[in-house]
């Protein structure tokens, strides 16, 4: 899904505030049979053991990888196969980012706190750079899992500096104005899919051999591998968004080597569901998320004067669409870009007031608050490209796609008619699978049993649009012992580390001492965010730093 900045809490609040395994040991679970993976299983141990003798090398991080980084972040690389079935073929370097536990009791400065290994958090996509992450440690919530841990933060294969991904030029990335209609015509479905067949052999053409080893497994491979260069027996890991996929695939292939596990807004880990089906599911809950918002708007209408039911609100929201399709705002906002401003609401309710406002400003006559919140940012275009091009080359490669038009047209029609907000979006972000010129594998079937790993503790926002509420359950089926947090009534994605003070006293109880709740544990919702009456000039922060193209 496309252009929403994807964080889980602790990277929404960092842009808002700016039993051991020897070393070197092999996976206990072998891989599901269709998937590769005796040769991959031997490559991954060679690669870990030579990981494990290096280690990495930290120091002053590239302004290519964390501009104007404090000194306390520390940047290095660690490397691994491109082929874990050759694991002595070609190598790549992933960076990697680690601010050292303060050890400093945030509550009693004489107290010190004993150090509990490295905390490596990865914040979804596929796509998404975790290099920020060790600076969320000097937030107040989070200062307490800083002063135990490591934190570590990476760039997954592909991502960034580490071994970068291209489908197209970034300097033709960003098109607007664009359209986006929720029942498109013959004629721009035919316009669509040829668009899609010319992407596909773009990340072909642009990468060479290298496509078909970016994948899930791989990410999960590549992740034992970074255990082993910070000198970790037992890994402890956060995954939020898409992360949840692949750290529940790394439980599933190492459950040796897992200490503890936080999966933050869980996707859906059915073989059956990874990914077409899941985007079906996804675009459905987008609907019900786009209708919450509504139901917001109107109850303010004292403030953005958009209309006292949410029927009203959305005339005013097609309204808006029908002129920005006629003429641009600021020659750049058509509706592709309106429509993508008010997905990353779907995402995180804080973009509730900023989105309502521009929209009211825009209908009412001031068209420059739309503009600063949904035109293209071309600084950010070569990092949304590489963004794109791993979510698709990662999403395409993982599972079997239909590879006819005709399917999608019929289930994405057939879901336009009940949930029109996002369906046909979503599917063109996709359609590229159709027509993807590298091996489609097929899923692990991710299970474990009883006592095969440590407890896993599962958050999940009730309503969560990018990965719907059924996804966390089947997660939490699946991975035995593990247990689930759910924030009742409430959708934003990614919740832990965040305001809810109730999720947070699970997170840090599992992350400080190892402690989970006996069984299913629920949450009030957090509060909803308060109205904010449009001003002329005003942009929220994180509007202004938004970047990636991710849609998990």
């Amino acid at each position: 899904m496309r252009a929403a900045a994807l964080y889980s809490a602790a990277g929404s609040l960092l842009l808002t505030t700016l039993a051991a395994t020897p070393a070197g040991g092999t996976p206990t679970r072998p891989e599901a049979p269709g998937v590769p993976g005796t040769a991959e299983l031997r490559g991954t141990a060679v690669a870990v053991a030579r990981a494990r003798a290096a280690g990495i090398d930290f120091g002053a991080c590239a302004a290519a990888d964390v501009p104007q980084a404090p000194d306390e972040l520390r940047c290095g690389t660690v490397t691994v196969p491109l082929d874990y079935a050759h694991p002595n073929g070609k190598q790549i370097e992933l960076t990697v980012s680690r601010t050292r536990a303060t050890q400093k009791d945030p509550r009693n400065s004489k107290r010190k706190v004993p150090r509990q290994g490295a905390l490596v958090y990865n914040p979804g996509g596929p796509g998404a750079s975790g290099m920020y992450f060790p600076l969320v440690g000097a937030l107040p919530d989070w200062q307490r899992i800083a002063a135990a841990y490591d934190l570590v933060g990476y760039a997954p294969r592909g991502v960034g500096r580490s071994a970068p991904l291209s489908c197209e030029d970034p300097k033709g990335f960003f098109k607007g104005p664009s359209a986006a209609p929720t029942h498109p015509s013959e004629a721009y479905k035919r316009q669509r899919v040829a668009r899609a067949k010319k992407y596909a052999r773009g990340c072909a053409q642009r990468s060479g051999g290298r496509l078909r080893y970016y994948t899930s497994l791989d990410n999960a491979r590549d992740l034992d591998v970074l255990r082993a260069a910070l000198g970790e027996n037992r890994l402890t890991f956060m995954g939020a968004s898409y992360g949840t996929y692949f750290g529940a695939l790394y439980a599933a292939m190492f459950p040796s080597h897992l200490r503890r596990m936080v999966l933050d807004s869980a996707v859906n880990p059915d073989p059956a569901k990874v990914w077409y089906a899941d985007n079906l599911d996804q675009s459905a809950a987008f609907e019900e998320r786009w209708a919450d918002f509504r139901d917001w708007i109107a109850r303010h209408d004292d403030v953005y004067r958009l209309g006292a039911t949410p029927g009203r609100v959305q005339r005013a929201y097609d309204t808006a669409r029908e002129r920005l399709a006629r003429k641009a705002a600021g020659g750049k906002v058509g509706p592709g870009q309106l429509q993508n401003a008010f997905l990353t609401a779907g995402y995180y309710d804080d973009f509730w007031p900023s989105r309502a406002g521009a929209l009211s400003a825009y209908l009412h006559g001031d068209p420059a608050p739309l503009v600063r919140v949904a035109a293209p940012h071309p600084g950010t275009a070569t990092e949304a490209e590489n963004g794109r091009a791993v979510y698709t080359a990662v999403e395409c490669n993982d599972a079997p796609w239909p590879t006819d038009f005709a399917v999608w047209d019929r289930d994405n029609t057939r879901l336009a008619r009940v949930a029109p907000f996002e369906t046909w979006d979503n599917a063109w972000m996709n359609l590229p699978c159709a027509y993807w010129p590298a091996p489609r594998r097929q899923p692990l079937d991710v299970r474990t049993g009883p006592g095969e790993l440590p407890p896993v503790l599962i958050l999940a926002a009730e309503r969560d649009a990018a990965a719907p509420y059924a996804g966390a359950v089947e997660m939490n089926r699946r991975l035995a012992g593990s247990v689930l947090v759910t924030e009742r009534d409430a959708g934003t994605h990614g919740i832990g580390g965040g305001p809810n003070k109730c999720v947070d006293a699970y997170f840090d109880a599992y992350l400080l001492e190892g402690r989970l709740p006996a069984r299913h544990a629920s949450c009030a919702p957090r509060p909803e965010p308060k109205p904010d009456a449009p001003r002329a000039g005003e942009e929220s922060r994180r509007d202004a730093l938004r970047g990636k193209a991710e849609r998990r």
